[in-house]
């Protein structure tokens, strides 16, 4: 399987610079980077759930962004900067700094974590966002993010192509590395299980479709974070047209109950 990953120092087909400032910013950030070490206490500490820490925001982010130039590259059409009447180079901004900020919530409790991540998110977008645009355009980002940033959430319903990214790359960190804790710790949930499955997933340009996400599992436990939690992701998202998704299961194993599943 080949891997396609974002690097902001890579040349891009669409405008990067805004958002490699943006996120040079908040990576810098005390207060922000404090929120995503913070984050993981209350899941995997106290409930002994997969990682939701500073690690599940950076691969999110950058499946994300990765999506978001597939996507781009694909002529698919987003609605979120453009509805707003801001620029293109605001889309990726908006996809970032959802991704970025998406789980914050979970520093008051893991249960409902996108509606508090709300007014958090909120006031650092109020700090950060004037750092690079003027008023009304901050108000404008800000309600993007915070749409993108409610809608990761399955039982809401994204209405831009840039929540509906966000969405879907939360879905696609599920390797075995992010349960490693909860299951060091004795944590035997369906969610770390199925995790552990999972050996790897790649994004590249597809074929027929703009994005194929590739995923090697070596278990037929994987089957649920594929058909029960990226499904969901996927539904709903309004990629269902742009994104193939194929799972292969490559366990040596013999008469698999599972070999292939395509979404």
């Amino acid at each position: 399987m080949s891997d396609q990953s974002y690097d902001p120092d890579a040349a891009h087909d669409f405008p990067d610079e805004r958002l490699n400032e943006v996120l040079a910013y908040i990576d810098d950030d005390e207060e922000v980077q404090t929120y995503l070490d913070a984050q993981n206490v209350n899941p995997v500490a106290r409930m002994r759930y997969n990682d939701h820490g500073a690690k599940h925001v950076s691969i999110v982010r950058d499946r994300a962004l990765t999506l978001y130039e597939l996507l781009h590259a694909g002529d698919v059409e987003f609605n979120g900067a453009a509805d707003q009447g801001l620029d293109v180079a605001d889309e990726p901004v908006i996809v970032g700094l959802a991704a970025t900020l998406h789980d914050i919530g979970h520093v008051v409790h893991r249960d409902e974590h996108p509606y508090y991540s709300i007014p958090l998110a909120a006031d650092l977008l109020d700090r950060i966002l004037p750092e690079f645009y003027d008023t009304g355009d901050a108000v404008r980002v800000k309600g993007e993010v915070l749409h993108a940033i409610l809608c990761h959430h399955t039982p809401e319903t994204p209405l831009t192509t840039e929540a509906g990214i966000v969405r879907l790359a939360d879905g696609l960190d599920m390797e075995h590395g992010r349960s490693r804790y909860p299951y060091e710790r004795g944590g035997r949930g369906i969610n770390t299980v199925s995790s552990q499955a999972i050996r790897s997933v790649s994004l590249d340009a597809g074929e027929d479709a703009a994005v194929l996400v590739e995923i090697e599992m070596d278990n037929a436990a994987g089957v649920y974070q594929v058909d029960e939690l990226l499904k969901a992701k996927l539904n709903g998202s309004g990629l269902e047209d742009n994104v193939r998704i194929v799972a292969v299961n490559s366990s040596d194993g013999g008469d698999n109950i599972v070999e292939r599943i395509e979404l």
